[in-house]
């Protein structure tokens, strides 16, 4: 039984991207026999890991019609927490836990500023960003903190020879993700409190503590991120992070979620991840200067953002 009408327009987005995705898979192939080898498609699948935790968060925080802008600077000060403990002859797995729960801690900050003071989110979250990233520089007076444990490390590197941990990590929240937004009342409410958030106040839906728990999941997944990128770099730095909550709302509104809030698609921010992943990939394969990751990434933003409006007003019909 083939797409009909309304299942084109249902999967608009995702059959877009991965029509985008094929002919640039095939160009890239045909331009170096190096793309399509194992070794370079594990390091997209390694270099996406970040973006796509942190674009799965804000997947939640989005659909509520809300958005983290305070997420590059929780990975900055969770990576840097972690450091601070590692150095202070904390175990691993100790160290790990304080800075999730740090993380946790950001994000739940930032969910009670948005509903018991209900100030917009986009402000909320752009000043606690100055916050945390203002934090990490003062604990760390701007300097870099390095060299961490093989077993600390090892979260962000692995072997060579496998699937290495941010992948898997990845790949476990991926699946979550997809349960919790389609099989629980979770996560079908934070589509529902971005479509009509006082009908659900007026049915007994503690709508407060749901709002709270989305931006609790967006920095749980900052926190995982900062774990990632200090273990891979084997350094906690003041600078980390930066501008990542951009690539993660792109991604999130590629994929086919509304800005507005109401709408959701944890598989078509799976492909717009991978996306961004083979372009930036594919500039390096090109010899193209890294300056202009910074310009399509704001193009495809914009683009997208504007193709979902348009066929959001019913200016373009399938």
């Amino acid at each position: 039984m083939g797409f009909n009408k309304n299942s084109v327009e249902k999967y608009f987005s995702q059959l877009l991207l991965l029509g985008i995705l094929l002919v640039l898979v095939c160009f890239l192939s045909w331009k170096s026999p190096f793309f399509l080898t194992w070794k370079n498609w594990r390091n997209i699948l390694d270099t996406i890991s970040v973006q796509l935790l942190l674009a799965l968060g804000m997947n939640f925080v989005i659909a509520t019609g809300g958005i983290d802008l305070s997420q590059g600077s929780n990975v900055c000060l969770t990576g840097i927490i972690m450091a601070i403990c590692l150095k202070a002859n904390f175990s691993v797995w100790s160290a790990i836990v304080i800075g999730i729960l740090v993380a946790a801690f950001l994000g739940i900050f930032n969910g009670l500023i948005i509903e018991k003071i209900k100030i917009t989110p986009f402000i909320v979250t752009l000043g606690t960003s100055s916050l945390y990233r203002g934090l990490a520089i003062i604990i760390t007076g701007g300097m870099p903190i390095y060299s961490f444990p093989t077993a600390f490390t090892f979260w962000g590197k692995g072997e060579s020879t496998q699937l290495n941990p941010p992948i898997i990590i990845a790949c476990i929240v991926l699946i979550l993700a997809v349960f919790l937004m389609h099989k629980t009342k979770w996560g079908q409410y934070s589509m529902a409190i971005g479509g009509n958030e006082e009908a659900l106040r007026r049915v007994g839906v503690n709508v407060g503590f749901y709002k709270v728990s989305y931006y609790l999941a967006s920095a749980l997944m900052a926190g995982l991120a900062g774990l990632i990128i200090t273990a891979r770099l084997n350094a906690a730095e003041p600078t980390a992070g930066m501008g990542m909550e951009l690539d993660a709302v792109t991604a999130v509104v590629m994929g086919g979620s509304l800005m507005r809030g109401g709408k959701a698609n944890i598989s078509g921010t799976f492909i717009a991840c991978l996306l961004l992943g083979v372009i930036k990939n594919g500039l390096v394969i090109l010899s193209i200067s890294s300056y202009y990751q910074q310009f399509i990434i704001g193009f495809l933003l914009l683009s997208a953002v504007v193709l979902a409006e348009v066929r959001q007003r019913g200016q373009i019909r399938f």
